[in-house]
């Protein structure tokens, strides 16, 4: 039925007019509709034994580059991905443009991740889904795993991905929904599931050991909003964010000279900035240290909500928690191999 529908898309657009008076003779397309009706059907029909058109990948779109990565990561060769929300976008605010619409209504599958992430996005989610398949990844979690939301009562911190083994729940949820969806990949995704999960095992493993060097008293993540909740729970690290769990929420001055008043108190020597987020915030406070006397670096350039660069190491989901970690970890004093797990990080990134 997918086929069918391409089929009929493509001869029903503009420049598929003259491809289309081919077919069914210009005059009958002037003025019988049905014929156009019928003979599409014809056309179409006879397509479906073509092996090459049958085989063609499942159209899947999902929000975020994390999502986007699960989906790639277990699809394989069976999808075509793309993701709403590129490097550096902020999910938080985010509203679907028209591409987004369009890209969306003509997919097989759509991923979103859920818990209040794509907040301004909720109402579209809702006609959508009586329309196409949608799924959102990240509410199947068991809710004993989760963090509550700290603007919105009975909601929960949706950052879940920082977490290697939340996230493999996650990408459980992304391998039945492409088996729902396409059944008959199912054991390509199956084998394609156990392999990555078997990579974020070792990322956790990588992980956990890089984090437990880090000096007890330097303990302390202070980045540009809350999204490290989840790493610092797992971890062992009191996490501290300018902003609240949304970017959405605004930190005033009194937060700004608190967090200050903690950096001087605590010595505490480095702060991290966020890829998705100003660093302006972040800049306020390392200047309000210095006048106090205390001296206060960026440790580092996070990814908290978008992944790396396309076509980069970064840009996929182990290559952003590598970063992450090794980054953290080296800046508060832990010796950890410079290019991360596996030698792959970019110098510098």
């Amino acid at each position: 039925m997918r086929i069918i529908l391409i089929f009929i898309d493509k001869l029903a657009s503009h420049s598929h007019i003259q491809f289309i008076k081919f077919v069914f003779g210009d005059a009958e397309v002037l003025k019988r509709r049905s014929v156009l009706l019928g003979g599409v059907a014809l056309a179409a029909s006879a397509l479906l034994p073509v092996p090459a058109l049958a085989a063609a990948p499942l159209r899947v779109v999902a929000t975020t580059g994390m999502i986007a990565d699960a989906a790639r990561q277990v699809g394989g060769d069976l999808v075509e991905v793309q993701a709403l929300m590129g490097p550096g976008v902020d999910p938080h605010g985010y509203r679907q443009t028209r591409s987004d619409i369009v890209a969306m209504t003509r997919a097989d599958l759509v991923l979103r991740h859920g818990l209040y992430l794509e907040a301004q996005m909720e109402d579209f989610f809702a006609g959508l889904a009586r329309k196409r398949r949608v799924v959102a990844v990240a509410e199947g979690l068991p809710r004993d795993q989760l963090r509550a939301h700290d603007s919105y009562a009975n909601k929960f911190d949706p950052h879940v991905w920082m977490v290697p083994r939340l996230w493999k729940e996650v990408v459980g949820v992304v391998l039945t929904a492409l088996t729902e969806a396409y059944p008959d990949g199912a054991e390509t995704f199956a084998q394609n599931a156990a392999h990555h999960m078997s990579e974020l095992d070792r990322l956790t493993d990588y992980s956990k050991t890089s984090l437990s060097r880090v000096p007890e008293p330097a303990r302390v993540l202070l980045t540009a909003h809350d999204a490290f909740g989840y790493f610092g729970a797992e971890y062992g690290f009191e996490v501290l964010g300018i902003q609240g769990i949304s970017t959405e929420s605004e930190a005033g001055l009194n937060r700004i000279g608190a967090l200050v008043d903690m950096l001087v108190d605590h010595q505490i020597g480095a702060v991290f900035v966020e890829s998705s987020v100003s660093d302006r915030n972040m800049r306020a406070l390392v200047e309000g240290a210095a006048a106090r006397g205390h001296t206060v670096r960026i440790g580092g350039e996070l990814f908290s909500d978008a992944m790396g660069p396309d076509r980069t190491y970064e840009g996929t989901y182990i290559g952003m928690i590598d970063h992450n970690v090794t980054t953290i970890a080296s800046a508060l004093g832990a010796d950890v191999p410079l290019r991360g797990m596996d030698g792959n990080l970019s110098v510098g990134s």
